[in-house]
């Protein structure tokens, strides 16, 4: 791929690229020409599922602070032209109690506390104030990943997981209204229940009990609004959170 190609592409730096939802945004993103730089704990694999090489792959841990700062300096310094189309904040954590249990707000250890929300709340606000130039320069958009669980007290979900996503949807508008006047649009959207390698035992009773369409959602519907989010079509789009659970919500 040459330096060239990259200049002329959009871009987009994607948290928690390798599976579920991230793994299909890279593949919608891809598809459609823009070139993605991903993120993750992990080294770039050598079985990875699109054709962009390790030039592509940011390893950090967004659980440290100091790894985020570090990884925010890379990133920049992998932008050819100073500009960063879009930011999509998907990378988020959920541990569980012994037998895979959900954490309630009693059992969270403080520890697990901080990081859950070091990684799904203050990344995420780390990564778009420190590539804010960038966002600015090609007038980009911020998409951060939230959850029906944001909002209602979910069966599965932990409640610092919960918490963190109802914070992370409240931090979205007061992004919108922030980054909204150099231009930056910034919006969330809340995935329900999507077919992805994570669902846990009892999704079932969910899908049949309290969504309209009777059915999972599938990672690539949630990626072709988070690309939709990013573009064109939605340049009117700011401050919003789009739940994409089947109607659940309702």
């Amino acid at each position: 791929m040459s330096t060239t190609n990259n200049q002329a592409r959009r871009i987009l730096l994607l948290t928690g690229a390798s599976r579920g939802i991230g793994h299909a945004t890279v593949k919608r993103f891809s598809a459609a020409g823009w070139r993605v730089i991903s993120c993750s704990r992990h080294a770039f694999p050598e079985n990875c599922p699109w054709e962009a090489g390790p030039e592509d792959h940011v390893q950090v841990d967004l659980a440290d602070a100091k790894s985020t700062d570090e990884a925010i300096a890379e990133i920049k310094r992998r932008l050819p032209d100073g500009q960063l189309d879009a930011l999509v904040n998907n990378a988020a954590i959920s541990p569980k109690a012994e037998g895979g249990k959900r954490l309630s707000s009693i059992a969270t250890s403080r520890e697990d506390w901080h990081k859950i929300f070091q990684v799904n709340f203050f990344a995420p606000i780390m990564l778009a104030r420190g590539l804010l130039d960038e966002l600015k320069a090609a007038k980009g958009s911020v998409v951060n990943v939230t959850s029906i669980a944001g909002s209602r007290v979910h069966p599965f979900a932990g409640a610092a997981y919960a918490t963190s996503k109802a914070a992370l949807a409240s931090l979205t508008r007061e992004m919108a209204a922030d980054f909204g006047p150099v231009g930056v649009r910034v919006n969330a959207i809340a995935p329900g229940e999507i077919d992805t390698s994570i669902l846990s035992p009892g999704t079932d009773k969910i899908v049949e009990q309290q969504i309209p369409l009777h059915r999972l959602g599938t990672p690539d519907e949630v990626a072709k609004i988070i690309y939709v989010l990013c573009t064109d079509t939605a340049s009117y789009v700011n401050g919003a959170e789009i739940h994409i659970n089947g109607g659940q919500h309702v």
